[in-house]
């Protein structure tokens, strides 16, 4: 039989019940639990078979079964207050950004990531950044930010994840309909589609532009699975994180020059340019192309302009997390951008070049976006610092301690994570309204109204919870596998509520350590079999998909789980993702992160966990080092590094074997008449306390906003006086700095008392100095006193800036600078002279780091 045609027929919603699809295709719902009801309860069985995904729900439900909803008073009821619910949030200009700032609601600031963790049933993020990124959009929605996002459609997104019965990871691919996605094709005004073109070696790239709503925060995504392409570029967009390094450089070209080009179709024009991390560093090549073609600005005074609007978050202190092109690929794909705009191939490539230290020249993703951002920071206080140190050499004349790399911790979306059994527990114990004061310190001192009772007595609903969720993934595990009835039979023991549950999930690269508790195999052995305190491990978590040594990892852990001693003790849960850890980071006892420190930028699973009053048990790396205060959990190790793997390794788990026979297994099994562990059950309300109150994204943002997006819009408002002239002064200048900055000299004539010699708090020493300045002019710089004060280790933790003035102008260029400074504390210190270029002329002060110092 020959048809003429397929199509899929979808029901119509009843005209009583239109908006659903308003509701659908915004992710509010993801944060709202009376939402997500509105969807549950039109068909649960359906709900859940389409992976709570309300677009697909609404694609398949029976036109029957909306026209009963829409005559069903109480479902009808839900739907109203939902509805009002919804529109008052999204029409409200009660927020924090006009309660606080006012002035600065009209600046747009675009957020470009290459992937957004939201919600399960929207599948472009593989882990942490894309989880983070979610985070970011949901609460600047929530703060009411004047903010665009932009990333990439994937065709295919990320892989899942499905084990053999050896445990081998196999990733597992599929073909989305986005018809089935909650996004909606971008239309200009005569309703055709919104293209982006993007020049490629002869020929040029197209991208369709899609839309998906974040609350009140738009994420543009771009699509080249488009008729327009040639076959090979409609792949481009397929996975994320797929295919080999020319993929790679076409994806990131698409972001950051083709997401530029799609907000200016869409009539954006940002005042902050936010590139979470450097997979959307092109944005900032794009822009000065921008300003040379359209505001006729030279190569150098498009840099000063460009990057005085930009911010830069790193998130990985990991060498394969930051993407580095061979110069081949760089001049592939960009000779002709800087042929056509006068460049030379030198200039371009010193954007982002950087020597490995093989000695070989490569281009680096994240080289290019520290040098054309204004602001950069990491993203917790320990990472700041290694990222610091790591970043040093492009810095060159700056100290460590100096490089212009700020921190700002990570944290979570507390609507999203926090779940919703605790949620109900605290409307009963803390005051009215209190969801809007989550940044207030004294808002969490209310935990410790909830009775202990009812505090465990949640927890141990929420861990059932995880059982039956857990059993149920095992169970189609197995049965994939075409086990024996005796072995599916066996899932039903799985996960028992009473016994001490810790959980482990997270991607699985192989400096995350998963397979560190069994160093030891025989010690952990004896406790998991305690027969009256015994212990259970379940993990979930993904390798990438060509990282092998993490798959190994997680074939080990597999393997273990079905050796008979371990049976029932110790599971993994396949196909990670964000509904396995809703479930986790509420429903475990305690939550176990080994990364080998300090590689661990943030871990923000930790936060998700401890909000829960689940109980972190880390190693002193990333947010853990700010959020262990002793009484919310323990640590692993002590908060130092090793050169050698090894004895780290084998310093760690000792440390973790200790702390479970001798701490937290005694701890967690000591019950008061009542079967309430006491002690346990006030760690959990420190947990949540000193989680609930710092380690959200609501913090997180206000950091944002008050050191990196403000200052970044005052930075590029002085940049744009007088149609960009201060760009253009700001250029020439450094030009001259830098052609005279060699020649500088500095000379001190008179030196202090040694700081060898002991030296009494509060003498006050003076400095002395000749400065030849070439054809530098005094006004042009600051000769400053740079002291440093070290710790015990010997590293300096902290400097002190004291400037010298100018006496006199002594011959040919040579001018005599004096200073001053009092010893004001007891330590190890040491001084030094240095000159820097006046911060009278800049924008703010490191904004050109350059400093001479004495020979």
């Amino acid at each position: 039989m020959r048809f003429l045609e397929s199509i899929r027929a979808i029901p119509k919603l009843p005209k009583r019940l239109e908006r659903l699809e308003e509701l659908a295709y915004n992710f509010w719902w993801t944060w709202n639990p009376s939402a997500e009801a509105v969807f549950k309860k039109m068909d649960i069985d359906l709900w859940y078979e389409q992976k709570r995904s309300p677009v697909k729900l609404l694609r398949r439900i029976s036109q029957k079964k909306l026209n009963e909803l829409a005559k069903d008073d109480d479902f009808l009821e839900l739907y109203d207050s939902v509805l009002k619910n919804f529109d008052d949030y999204i029409k409200s200009e009660d927020t924090w950004m006009r309660r606080n700032y006012p002035d600065k609601t009209e600046n747009t600031i675009a957020y470009f990531c290459a992937e957004y963790g939201i919600h399960e049933s929207f599948p472009i993020y593989s882990g942490g950044l894309g989880v983070l990124a979610g985070d970011h959009l949901k609460t600047a929605s929530d703060m009411g930010f004047n903010l665009v996002a932009v990333g990439l459609l994937y065709r295919n997104g990320y892989f899942s994840q499905l084990l053999d019965k050896n445990g081998w990871q196999q990733n597992i691919y599929q073909t989305y309909d986005f018809e089935d996605l909650p996004v909606k094709e971008v239309n200009d005004e005569d309703g055709e589609e919104i293209i982006v073109t993007v020049q490629f070696p002869e020929r040029k790239v197209y991208a369709k532009v899609w839309r998906a709503e974040i609350g009140r925060v738009p994420l543009y995504l771009l699509d080249t699975d488009i008729d327009k392409n040639k076959q090979d570029d409609r792949k481009i967009t397929k996975q994320l994180y797929g295919g080999d390094r020319e993929t790679r450089i076409m994806q990131e070209i698409v972001l950051g020059i083709g997401g530029v080009r799609a907000l200016r179709m869409l009539g954006y024009n940002p005042s902050v340019w936010h590139m979470n991390e450097g997979h959307a560093a092109f944005l900032a090549i794009e822009r000065i192309r921008e300003y040379m073609i359209g505001k006729n600005l030279d190569f150098k005074s498009a840099i000063e302009a460009t990057r005085s609007s930009n911010v830069f978050t790193t998130h990985t202190p990991v060498p394969a997390g930051n993407d580095v092109f061979d110069p081949i690929l760089i001049d592939k794909y960009f000779s002709e951008f800087w042929v056509s705009l006068g460049m030379t191939r030198r200039d371009f490539m010193e954007l982002g070049s950087e020597k490995a230290k093989s000695g070989y020249e490569h281009f680096s993703m994240t080289v290019l976006a520290l040098r054309l951002s204004a602001f950069a920071n990491g993203v917790s206080l320990l990472h700041g610092k290694v990222s610091r140190k790591m970043w040093n050499h492009i810095f060159p004349d700056l100290p460590e301690i100096e490089v212009p790399i700020d921190h700002i911790t990570n944290g979570v979306h507390f609507w999203t994570w926090l779940n919703r059994d605790l949620y109900a527990l605290f409307n009963k114990y803390f005051p009215e309204n209190w969801e809007e004061k989550i940044t207030d310190p004294e808002i969490w001192e209310n935990v410790d109204k909830i009775p202990n009772e009812a505090l465990w007595s949640v927890h141990c609903k929420l861990k059932q919870r995880l059982r039956k969720f857990s059993q149920g993934r095992l169970k189609r595990q197995r049965e994939r596998l075409g086990e024996t009835v005796e072995e599916l039979a066996e899932v039903k023991n799985i996960l028992p509520e009473n016994v001490l549950t810790i959980g482990f999930a997270r991607r699985f690269a192989t400096y995350k350590r998963a397979t560190l508790v069994l160093k030891d195999i025989d010690r952990l052995k004896k406790m998991l079999t305690d027969p009256e305190k015994p212990v259970q491990f379940i993990y979930s978590g993904k390798a990438h998909p060509a990282d092998d040594p993490g798959k190994e990892l997680i074939k080990r852990l597999y393997e273990i789980s079905r050796l008979p001693e371990f049976k029932n003790r110790i599971v993994f849960v396949e196909n990670y993702d964000t509904n396995i850890a809703r479930h986790m980071v509420s429903g475990v006892d305690v939550w176990l992160n080994t990364p080998r420190r300090p590689h661990e930028a943030s871990g923000t699973s930790g936060e998700k966990a401890g909000m829960n009053g689940v109980l972190n048990f880390s190693v002193l790396d990333g947010w853990w080092v700010e959020g262990y205060n002793g009484s919310n959990g323990w640590a692993i190790g002590d908060n130092r590094d090793y050169d050698d793997k090894e004895l780290q390794d084998r310093i760690d788990s000792v440390s973790i074997y200790n702390s479970l026979e001798n701490e937290i297994i005694p701890t967690y099994y000591k019950r008061n008449e009542n079967g309430i562990p006491e002690s346990w059950v006030e760690k959990m309300k420190n947990s949540i306390k000193s989680v609930g109150k710092r380690f959200n994204t609501h913090r997180m943002l206000v950091e944002y906003a008050e050191k990196l997006y403000f200052k970044t819009i005052e930075t590029a408002n002085y940049v744009k006086t007088n149609n960009y002239d201060k760009a253009r002064k700001l250029a020439e200048w450094k030009e001259r700095l830098q052609a005279n900055w060699k020649n500088i000299r500095i000379k001190p004539n008179k030196i202090a008392p040694s700081l060898e010699e002991s030296i009494k708090v509060g003498t006050k020493l003076r400095l002395t100095a000749n400065v030849y300045l070439g054809e530098l002019k005094p006004e042009e710089v600051r000769v400053e006193i740079f002291l440093a004060i070290f710790g015990e280790d010997g590293k300096m933790n902290e400097y002190k800036i004291y400037p010298m003035k100018l006496q006199k102008n002594d011959v040919q260029n040579e001018y005599i600078y004096s200073g001053e400074f009092t010893i004001e504390q007891e330590g190890r210190i040491a001084y030094t002279l240095r000159v820097v270029p006046n911060d009278d002329y800049l924008p703010f002060r490191k904004y050109f780091s350059m400093a001479k110092w004495v020979n």
